[in-house]
């Protein structure tokens, strides 16, 4: 099932972890709406402005996979507003992605997660179905083996 003209839910529900769980990811009609905001409003868009297939590496995740991860109870990745992008291994780095959607798109969170200063192991972005978005971005760290977020 198409959700934009580059992007398939197949892309979005993908996950190894749930069938090594063996748990269902798959969204409701709500949370397919959702992703198709996202979609339109922040992968489309950069997409077309790199021209190059852009590869999610974490996309939808019902609250039994979620709950099994250790993601967080509030994640966007529930809501089907929420996606990780990581371009390794091809002619895009992850900053880029990060900077392209930093300056030029509406989200609701942006985060750098993890990797160096020069280029995040991967880049987290949500976009709020309500459409308020509050363009937050932040910098995933690790402080005595805890995740933490400061502001970028």
């Amino acid at each position: 099932m198409k959700i934009s003209e580059h992007l398939d839910l197949s892309e979005v529900t993908r996950s190894d972890s749930a069938k090594r769980a063996g748990v269902s990811n798959q969204p409701t009609p709500e949370h397919i709406e959702n992703f198709k905001k996202l979609a339109e409003n922040v992968f489309e868009k950069v997409r077309n402005h790199f021209g190059v297939p852009i590869r999610i590496s974490s996309g939808y995740r019902s609250k039994e996979l979620n709950a099994k991860i250790g993601g967080s109870n509030t994640s966007q990745h529930c809501t089907g507003e929420a996606i990780d992008i990581d371009m390794d291994g091809t002619s895009l780095t992850n900053k880029q992605i990060f900077d392209y959607i930093k300056d030029n798109l509406s989200f609701d969170q942006l985060i750098w997660e993890f990797g160096t200063d020069k280029n995040p192991d991967w880049v987290h972005v949500s976009y709020e179905s309500t459409g308020k978005q509050r363009k937050q971005v932040l910098k995933a760290i690790k402080v005595n083996g805890k995740t933490t977020y400061k502001p970028y």
